[in-house]
Order: structure tokens, then sequence, then C-alpha cells
């Protein structure tokens, strides 16, 4: 598909492991749009990985950060942008999403998201020693908002991703008029 469609972007919303990145390299690619992700920005401009910047910054710092990093993106067109988990906790990067492009939440059970992150250490606030929980903790804090700012719902706990870009791919070329 060429570029043409405005200025649109194609946001991923969910929580980590949901399946942001895995999707949106595919999608990005069937649609002949740029990636971004948003996490992997943060750590090009800051020299340093996530939980580095948790480290110094803690949370707050980051979530300055990725504020900054969304309203940039957000004055961009033609890419779909993977966010980070906790992106839709500050209002400014709720408004700039639902503005700038359509919204997909990658919706994913606390449980299937455990075990798909279980082992990863790359993730700052599963470093603990109960992380389901806090994925319970954060999945009940974080659905209302995924569901505010999204365009579109997918369950994305059963289907593997290529179904998943398969039902996207559609959706966004039925939305674009691609």
């Amino acid at each position: 598909m060429d570029k043409q469609y405005g200025t649109k972007n194609v946001y991923l919303v969910g929580l980590m492991g949901a399946g942001k990145t895995t999707i949106g390299r595919a999608l990005a690619k069937r649609l002949n749009l740029d990636f971004v992700d948003s996490d992997h920005e943060i750590e090009v401009r800051t020299g340093v990985s996530i939980p580095t910047v948790f480290e110094i910054e803690g949370e707050e710092g980051f979530r300055r950060r990725e504020a900054q990093v969304i309203a940039d993106l957000s004055r961009l067109s033609g890419q779909v942008v993977a966010t980070g988990g906790g992106v839709i906790l500050r209002q400014e990067n709720r408004i700039n999403l639902r503005a700038s492009g359509f919204v997909v939440y990658l919706n994913v059970p606390p449980h299937t998201l455990w075990e798909r992150t279980r082992n990863d250490r790359n993730r700052p606030l599963l470093q603990i020693a109960d992380p389901l929980l806090k994925l319970k903790e954060l999945f009940s804090q974080r659905d209302p908002f995924y569901r505010e700012v999204a365009d579109l719902v997918v369950d994305a706990s059963r289907s593997n991703a290529q179904a998943v870009l398969q039902l996207l791919v559609k959706e966004v070329g039925e939305r674009w008029k691609l």
C-alpha cells in the first residue's frame, strides 16, 4: 500500500507482553509504513536501557520522557507505533494518540501476560516478588484508559500474531479506505 492516507498513524496500546512490537513490525511491513517502538526511541534518545532510565529517574522520569516521545511521534505520519504499556496513564498522551491516528488496544488477560513475560528481565515493573499480582493491578488500573482511547479492541490472548495481523490489515484498510 502506498502512503496515501494523510496524517494518520496506527498506535498499538496494551500491557507489556501483549504483542505490540511483534504485531507492529509486521503491520508496518504489510502496510508499507514506518515502524517505531516508543520504548526503543527512548533508549536511542537517552543512550541507556529502559531499566536504567527507571533506576536513575524513577517511573515519573521515564513517563516524562515517554510523553515527549509520543508528542514528537504524533506530529509525524505514516507510521505504526508500538507504545509502552503505561503510555495511556498521562492524559496528554491519550489526547495525542487519539488526535493523530488509529488506536488499537491489544487486550490480553494478566495470566497470559505473565506467561509471556515471566522470564524477561527487561521489564522494570515486574522485577518484584509477585509479578502476576502486579500485572493484575496494572490491568485493573489501565484497562479503562486503553478502552477510552481505542478505536478498536482486539482480543490478542488466544489469537496468534498472524490472525491479529490479518484483522488489523483489514480494519485499517477499511477505515482509511486503502
